[in-house]
């Protein structure tokens, strides 16, 4: 009945589970939510009041279908700062969140047969949009012992001349992981060797603890050429619902993925680009305010795990996950994730909703309040024990 590039796509579980959450809550349960990667805070005050001054000014008509000039120009500003390269605002796509980043420059790239390298566990979109741009999807497994970085002779042994991008994503989604240099400039060498693309996935590179700057492959010699990046404003200024992301590439390629956003998007909202342009050219003091108490929660949480009896949890370097080892119960992720719902009211993901290199883990998000981060240890020490 359907084609094969919707047959196999599948829900996220964070969506599932928050579905089921939801519906235990219109039970009269109460649930304590670690399952939604979403910010707690809320979106910079300076930021809304950009949006809200746009809207009323009358700001709510078509734009063109790559960006806002003024948006483009202060990506293209930003990320040469970030990566110590000049980039032109021909080479930024603005989309409605990250996600386009993700999908438009797969269709751009990527034919039928072609394979594309990705992180397992990764953010389940990857495997999504390879299927759906045809090409076939190559698993990577992230070792725990390496923090979570690449097996690089897996790496090695997947790559090929068939390999027409490979996916990164430092720091990382669900395990909080961020690539260091030495294995990021391996990487680099074999995306040149293979005539290989390498997409980008950074919407947690400003979300770094202990003083860590995070490499950027696009930053290393010869690789700003076939170097995608994709970043948003969801995660570090809390502006999920906003919608609201981008991508650079080289202009040629940016030239094409600007005619599937007409194709399909058409453009993104004026405001919604205003309140963009704020953010990256407002104070940033509020954005390190906010990692430094994800880094306290952080410290909290994982400390708090540690101390359950059978569960391990390396501590995440970025991102606002931890992504605890709990082999040690002889269950499934997937079991434990439904049993800790049901059970002990506690909503989190199994670490397989992120592929099958996450048997054994589960994803717990820390964007939320010390109380309920306290609670959920509490709930989630006596139901461990328990069993």
């Amino acid at each position: 009945m359907f084609t094969d590039r919707v047959a196999t796509l599948q829900a996220e579980g964070a969506y599932a589970v928050l579905a089921r959450a939801q519906a235990l809550e219109a039970q009269g349960r109460k649930i304590l939510h670690l399952e939604i990667g979403q910010p707690d805070f809320p979106t910079l005050p300076n930021v809304s009041q950009a949006g809200v001054e746009a809207i009323q000014s009358g700001q709510t008509r078509y734009t063109s279908p790559g960006g806002t000039p003024a948006l483009r120009a202060a990506i293209a500003e930003t990320v040469s700062e970030q990566i110590g390269l000049d980039i032109g605002p021909e080479c930024v796509v603005v989309g409605p969140g990250a996600k386009p980043g993700l999908f438009f420059p797969t269709l751009a790239l990527v034919n039928p047969g072609d394979e594309v390298l990705y992180p397992d566990p990764g953010f389940p979109t990857y495997a999504a949009m390879i299927r759906v741009a045809g090409g076939v999807p190559v698993p990577v497994p992230l070792r725990e012992e390496n923090q979570f970085s690449f097996d690089l002779q897996a790496f090695d042994a997947h790559i090929s001349d068939k390999t027409r991008m490979i996916v990164l994503n430092s720091p990382a989604n669900p395990t909080g992981g961020v690539i260091p240099l030495a294995d990021l400039k391996h990487i680099a060498e074999k995306a040149k060797e293979h005539n290989a693309w390498v997409m980008s996935d950074e919407i947690y590179a400003r979300l770094a603890y202990d003083g860590l700057q995070v490499p950027r492959i696009g930053a290393l010699p010869g690789m700003l050429e076939r170097t995608i990046i994709v970043d948003g404003f969801s995660k570090t200024y809390a502006m999920t619902g906003w919608r609201l992301g981008y991508m650079v590439m080289p202009a040629a390629l940016a030239e094409r993925v600007e005619l599937l956003l007409t194709h399909s998007i058409g453009c993104t909202a004026a405001f919604t680009q205003v309140a963009g342009v704020e953010a990256l050219s407002g104070p940033q003091e509020k954005v390190a305010e906010n990692v430094a108490e994800y880094q306290r929660r952080r410290d909290y949480f994982v400390a708090g795990l540690n101390a359950i009896p059978g569960v391990s949890c390396q501590v995440p370097q970025g991102a606002f996950y931890v992504f605890p080892n709990v082999k040690s119960f002889g269950l499934t992720s997937k079991e434990i994730a439904s049993r800790l719902i049901d059970e002990a009211g506690v909503a989190v993901l199994a670490g397989t909703d992120f592929g099958a290199g996450g048997e054994g883990y589960l994803r717990m998000c820390y964007a939320t309040s010390m109380d309920v981060l306290r609670e959920s240890l509490k709930k989630m020490t006596a139901w461990f024990k328990a069993i």
